[in-house]
């Protein structure tokens, strides 16, 4: 029965979103490149963060009951750019994280500074296959 839990899970939050926890959102990153990655344990956790914020100490996250899931953008040109995980859905056996990328509008004043967006949240715990769906993709 315990292996059917996952799926059984999956079938109760279908059509329904995960509650997102944010952790962290803004413009500066260590983690320069584009990149989507998942932590489901204190060393992935601490790994993830030190490679984008350096020596301090990650924050607290309950990894028994919750997910960490983050998305880069990797450099961006100017300000203006953002990152927004905007919501999760169950597809058949895989959780997918669903988030958008903003950018300037065209002949928009922005900064010219490089900039590495990113977005990094808690969902509920999640074991199976996390796929990530960028919106208008």
């Amino acid at each position: 029965m315990t292996h059917l839990l996952p799926f059984l899970l999956a079938a109760l939050l279908q059509g329904s979103p995960a509650p997102i926890e944010t952790v962290a959102r803004d413009t500066t990153s260590g983690i320069e490149g584009p990149r989507r990655a998942v932590a489901r344990s204190s060393k992935e956790w601490v790994t993830l963060w030190r490679q984008h914020a350096g020596d301090g100490p990650a924050p607290a996250v309950d990894l028994e009951k919750r997910t960490v899931i983050a998305v880069f953008l990797g450099t961006r040109p100017s300000a203006g750019f953002a990152v927004e995980i905007t919501g999760t859905k169950v597809d058949g056996d895989e959780f997918v994280v669903l988030w958008s990328e903003r950018v300037p509008p065209p002949g928009t004043m922005v900064a010219q500074v490089l900039t590495t967006p990113f977005h990094i949240v808690t969902v509920p715990k999640q074991t199976g296959v996390i796929r990530f769906e960028k919106a208008g993709q």
